[in-house]
C-alpha cells in the first residue's frame, strides 16, 4: 500500500498515474477527496485528513508500506516555516507508530554554508524533521523543475513570451541545475524499490548548470524568439516579486517566496544519487523541447480549476494571464447533485442553444461562414449524449466525463486557439458549476481579438452560466446510463 500526499499538486498529480500503471495499491490523503473523484483509478483509495490535525493520519497511515510526502505550506497567510514543522512532525510521529517502512520527500537544492531563503530553508527543514521522527527516510533535493506546469517553468516561460526587453535583476545571473519532470519523477519511483535503510539524502538534477538568464535565452531560442536582457543591480527580491506578479501567472504570495529562493544558487553538491540510481537525466535543452512538444497534452491534463481553486474557496477569474494563455472563470453553487447540475451540460449547443444570446452565438457562426470557418452548421450528432471527437456546432468535444467535465476544444476561425471547459464537483450545499473559457493567442491580433470582444464575453459567459444553474435547479429526470454508472464509481471513491 502506497500513501500519497499532494496528489492534487504538480508533482504528486503526475505520480499518481504513474503508480496506477504499474499496479500498486494506492491511498491518496488529501483535505478535499471530492477534487480528486473522478480523477483515480477503480482500486485508488480516497481519505479525507489533514497533516496539521494528527488525529486524522491514523487511518491514512494504517497498513502503509511507503509514504510519499509532499506537503508544504508555501501559499499560506500565516508562517508556513512553523505550519511546516508541525506538519512533518505529526505525519513522522503517526507514521512511526503506523509502522510505515519508509517515507520519501522531495526538497529543494541549496548550500548550508548560505543564508538560505525562508522557502529553502523550511523545505529542508522538514526533511530534517521528518528524519527526527523516522528511520527511514528518503529525501531527494531538486533544483528547478523543467515541464509544463511547473510553477518555476510557467514562470521562465511568461517572462519570455511576454517580454521582448527585460530587465534583469542580479538573481538572474545565479546557477541552477534544471531537472526535467520526468526524470524527478523516475527517481521517485525507483526510491521505493532500494533496499531497506537508514535514512539518505540525494541530490538530483540535469548535467547542465545554468544561469536563469540562460535557461531563458534557450527556451526563447527553441520558440524562434530575440529577447534582450538589460542587467541592473538595484531590483530587490520583494521589487522583483512585484514586477513578476504583473508578468507572471504566480500568485503575489507564492511569487515573493519564490523570488526570494532565487538568489541561492541550487546546484548538487553530493553525488550519491549517480551511484545509487541508474536515471541518467535530460539536458536542459531536451528537457525544455520535450516541455514544449508535450505542451498541448499537458495542458489538456491540467485542470484550471485546481489553480485557480487553490487558494481556498472558489472565485471567479475575469481575463487572467495563466502562462501565455488568458482564462476567463466563474463558478456558481446549485442546489443538486453533480448529475443534475451536469443534465443541461451535456445538452448544450445544437438544438438546445447555449442558454444564453443564441442570435449572438448565430451571429458568430455567420461571422464565421464569411471567413471559411464551419460555423454553427454542424449542430451535434445526438441531442442527449456525447462523445469525445463529437463536433458540436463550431466546437468539438475534446473531454467529456459524466457528471464531471465537458471540454471543448473551438474549431471556428480564431487569431489562436481557444477552449471552453465546464466543471461539476460535490460540494456542501448541492454542487458547484465552473466554467471556463481559455484563448492562447496567436501574436497582437490574438490579444486584440481577446480584448475586443471581452465586454461581451463577459455578458455571454455570465448569462449562460446563470441559465445554466436555473436549468439544473429544475432538472429531475433521470440521468443517461453513462452517468448512473459514472455516478456509481465515483461513490465508490
Amino acid at each position: 500500500m502506497i500513501l500519497l500526499t499532494g496528489a492534487t499538486g504538480y508533482v504528486g498529480g503526475r505520480l499518481l498515474p504513474r503508480l496506477e500503471q504499474r499496479g500498486y495499491r494506492v491511498r491518496c490523503l488529501t483535505r478535499r477527496p471530492e477534487a480528486l473523484a473522478g480523477r483515480v483509478g477503480d482500486h485508488t483509495e480516497l481519505v479525507a485528513g489533514d497533516v496539521l490535525d494528527p488525529t486524522s493520519l491514523a487511518a491514512a497511515l494504517a497498513g502503509v508500506d511507503t509514504a510519499f510526502y509532499f506537503v508544504h505550506s508555501m501559499g499560506a497567510d500565516r508562517d508556513f516555516e512553523a505550519q511546516d514543522r508541525i506538519a512533518a512532525e505529526n505525519f513522522a510521529r503517526l507514521a512511526t507508530t503506523a509502522g510505515v517502512r519508509r517515507i520519501i520527500y522531495l526538497g529543494g537544492l541549496g548550500s548550508a554554508d548560505q543564508k538560505l531563503s525562508k522557502h529553502l530553508r523550511s523545505r529542508q527543514e522538514t526533511g530534517d524533521v521528518l528524519r527526527a521522527h523516522h528511520s527511514a527516510v528518503i529525501e531527494f533535493r531538486a533544483s528547478i523543475v523543467i515541464g509544463s506546469g511547473s510553477i518555476s517553468f510557467e514562470m521562465i516561460r511568461a517572462l519570455v513570451e511576454r517580454l521582448p526587453v527585460m530587465i534583469c535583476p542580479r538573481w538572474v545571473q545565479v546557477k541552477a541545475q534544471p531537472l526535467a519532470i520526468e526524470d524527478l519523477l523516475e527517481y521517485l519511483l525507483a526510491a521505493m524499490t532500494l533496499p531497506t535503510g537508514p535514512s539518505q539524502v540525494y541530490e538530483i538534477g540535469g548535467p547542465d548548470q545554468v544561469s536563469y538568464g540562460e535557461l531563458m535565452h534557450e527556451y526563447a531560442r527553441q520558440r524562434g524568439l530575440t529577447r534582450w536582457m538589460i542587467p541592473v543591480p538595484l531590483l530587490t527580491p520583494y521589487l522583483s516579486s512585484l514586477w513578476l506578479g504583473l508578468v507572471t501567472p504566480l500568485y503575489a504570495r507564492v511569487g515573493r517566496k519564490l523570488v526570494d529562493s532565487l538568489r541561492n544558487p541550487t546546484l548538487i553538491s553530493n553525488h550519491l544519487a549517480e551511484t545509487t540510481f541508474s536515471i541518467r537525466p535530460r539536458s536542459l535543452s531536451e528537457a525544455i523541447a520535450r516541455a514544449l512538444v508535450n505542451e498541448d497534452r499537458e495542458f489538456a491534463e491540467t485542470r484550471w480549476s485546481d489553480a485557480l481553486s487553490s487558494a481556498g474557496a472558489p472565485r471567479s477569474w475575469g481575463g487572467s494571464r495563466f502562462g501565455s494563455r488568458l482564462v476567463d472563470s466563474r463558478t456558481v453553487t446549485v442546489e443538486v447533485s453533480p448529475e443534475q447540475a451536469f443534465a443541461p451540460i451535456r445538452r448544450i449547443g445544437g438544438r438546445t442553444g447555449w442558454y444564453y444570446g443564441d442570435w449572438l452565438w448565430s451571429v458568430r457562426g455567420f461571422l464565421d461562414l464569411l471567413v471559411g470557418g464551419v460555423g454553427v452548421r454542424r449542430g451535434r450528432r445526438d441531442a442527449e449524449n456525447l462523445h469525445v471527437g463529437d463536433p458540436l456546432d463550431f466546437w468539438r468535444v475534446e473531454l467529456y466525463e459524466p457528471p464531471r467535465i465537458l471540454r471543448l476544444h473551438a474549431e471556428m476561425k480564431l487569431p489562436g486557439r481557444a477552449w471552453l471547459e465546464f466543471e461539476v464537483t460535490p460540494c456542501e450545499h448541492g454542487s458547484c458549476i465552473r466554467q471556463t473559457a481559455i484563448f492562447d493567442p496567436l501574436g497582437l491580433l490574438g490579444l486584440l481579438y481577446w480584448y475586443g470582444i471581452y465586454p461581451l464575453h463577459q455578458c455571454v459567459f455570465a448569462g449562460m452560466l446563470r441559465s445554466i444553474a436555473r436549468a439544473a435547479e429544475g432538472t429531475g429526470a433521470t440521468p443517461p446510463p453513462e452517468e448512473q454508472a459514472s455516478a456509481a464509481a465515483n461513490s465508490r471513491h
